[in-house]
């Protein structure tokens, strides 16, 4: 429930346009609906600006359409993490307007399209096998409003190619900087910029690097300023925090 909702609840049963049963109605599942496989919080956009995401890793598509559906019933924007096209088969068929990203493994339905920043993110890949962790904190990036610009394939192996894309980093309001293998990514744009950077390991790599472990540890012990960094593979995570900061 939106605050203005509220307000408009609030005034109607003020004026008498909203009956006592209607109220009661409105009311009854607040602060959450309950349905079962899930408790959607409602109140969550009041708390923090923005309303529940569906974290998809897990659920079946049937949960899926149940949760989405419920919340499409308040005209909310719906972001869906970590799901797949079989998935978006299905609810295309309950909602039209749902898109699809299979790289980054997303669907977004919109109902209100959002007010973009005039700063903006940079989202900074090392190599295009990192490009599914990019994409998906492009698409999160965009939902929550921001100017995203995305510059892949300008890992350190190359690192010249980063050089061309220095003046759209260091007019960034904030970077995200995503490599896997030795991680070195973040430790280089920040050595170049005076914004904040956000790094974020991938589980790209060969055996030594550990699922992503090598990156993540190289990207903690960094000696570059200003880098803070999110677990393997979250670009969902290291979006949302950038958003916060661009939004300021």
């Amino acid at each position: 429930m939106k605050k203005n909702e509220i307000l408009d609840l609030i005034n109607g049963i003020k004026n008498g346009s909203i009956t006592d049963e209607e109220a009661i109605e409105n009311l009854k599942n607040y602060p959450f609906d309950n349905i079962g496989c899930a408790k959607i919080d409602r109140q969550r956009i009041i708390r923090s600006g923005a309303s529940e995401v569906i974290y998809g890793a897990g659920k079946s598509t049937l949960e899926i359409i149940k949760i989405t559906k419920n919340l499409s019933k308040y005209k909310a924007n719906i972001l869906i993490t970590r799901t797949n096209f079989k998935t978006f088969q299905a609810l295309k068929k309950e909602i039209q307007n749902a898109k699809f990203n299979e790289k980054a493994g997303i669907i977004n339905i919109t109902f209100t399209q959002p007010q973009f920043t005039d700063s903006y993110i940079a989202i900074v890949a090392a190599g295009t096998s990192d490009l599914a962790v990019a994409q998906e904190a492009y698409e999160t990036a965009t939902f929550f409003g921001n100017s995203t610009k995305l510059i892949v394939d300008v890992g350190v192996a190359g690192i010249n190619r980063l050089f061309l894309h220095l003046e759209e980093l260091q007019k960034a309001k904030v970077i995200i900087a995503i490599a896997g293998m030795e991680g070195a990514l973040p430790s280089v744009v920040a050595g170049l910029v005076s914004v904040p950077v956000i790094a974020v390991p991938t589980s790209v790599g060969y055996g030594a690097s550990f699922g992503g472990m090598a990156a993540l540890l190289a990207m903690l012990n960094s000696c570059a300023n200003g880098i803070t960094v999110v677990n393997i593979d979250n670009g969902y995570g290291a979006a949302y925090s950038a958003s916060l900061i661009n939004h300021i």
